[in-house]
């Protein structure tokens, strides 16, 4: 341990496990805020669907390929994350669900993004995928994570893949060979290497997106619901993704709102 490193055993060793392994998966640290957003997204869906609010959330939302057919999935996708983002409590709730987790690894003065996204994959459907990447390679900040929390289990061709750090740094070395194949190529050579996110409901997972990540086809029998949400230091530097644009101050210290506000006093000349 460095001299100067005076995080708590714990925090250190939590902070140690996200650079070696590349993300944490741990059960909701707010399991009533997890709850209340799957209930309003369950509500919208069924009002979407002119149906009743279902009794058991869980039925529903796995078996939303039921009642949904792919050709409508996005204008279904689209009003349940409108309704989602313009509800004023859900980004406290969202962040409420990993505050401590994000605190220990992140910091304690914390941008988010504006929007939570909102993810939908039905059984078997090829039109909501995304092909292994790392943000950081097409303009986001190294210095961000991801928060993604499912609202159904989540597990194999059901949950997202990330290439853990060893096997990204391997990859570094050997970029240039995909300029001209492309990222399937790159998931084919690297497909036994993937660790799939094993991620029940309750749980979350942080992950390093500067590692490539991405989804494939569900094959399983249910349909994969998930959020995602970006933070980082609020002092840390920005790529394409500007703070009050994309991310917004939602922990400022008093030190620090004092320092932004201060000003130096005018009327001397030098």
């Amino acid at each position: 341990m460095s001299e100067t490193d005076f995080l708590p055993t714990e925090e250190r060793s939590l902070c140690d496990r996200f650079i070696r392994e590349g993300h944490i998966i741990a059960p909701a640290e707010n399991r009533a805020a997890l709850d209340r957003i799957r209930s309003l997204i369950a509500e919208e869906a069924s009002a979407w669907l002119g149906l009743l609010p279902p009794d058991d959330p869980d039925s529903f939302l796995n078996g939303i390929a039921e009642r949904v057919p792919v050709e409508k999935l996005n204008a279904f996708r689209l009003h349940v994350i409108g309704t989602l983002n313009a509800t004023s409590w859900l980004r406290s709730a969202y962040y409420a669900i990993a505050r401590r987790t994000l605190e220990t690894v992140v910091g304690n003065e914390l941008c988010m993004q504006r929007r939570v996204n909102l993810s939908i994959q039905l059984p078997d459907d090829d039109s909501s995928l995304l092909p292994i990447h790392a943000d950081v390679w097409s303009g986001d900040s190294p210095f961000e994570v991801v928060l993604w929390i499912p609202l159904v289990d989540c597990y194999r061709s059901k949950s997202m893949f990330l290439l853990p750090p060893a096997v990204t740094a391997r990859l570094q070395q050997e970029m240039h060979r995909y300029a001209d194949h492309g990222a399937e190529a790159m998931f084919s050579d690297f497909e036994a290497d993937l660790a799939w996110m094993e991620v029940p409901y309750g749980s979350f997972l942080l992950f390093n997106q500067n590692l490539p990540h991405g989804n494939r086809v569900n094959r399983e029998a249910q349909a994969r619901w998930t959020m995602n949400c970006r933070f980082k230091g609020v002092f840390t530097p920005y790529a394409d993704k500007k703070l009050g644009e994309f991310f917004e101050p939602i922990t400022l210290r008093a030190a620090s709102r004092i320092g932004l506000d201060y000003r130096y006093p005018e009327g001397f000349e030098e």
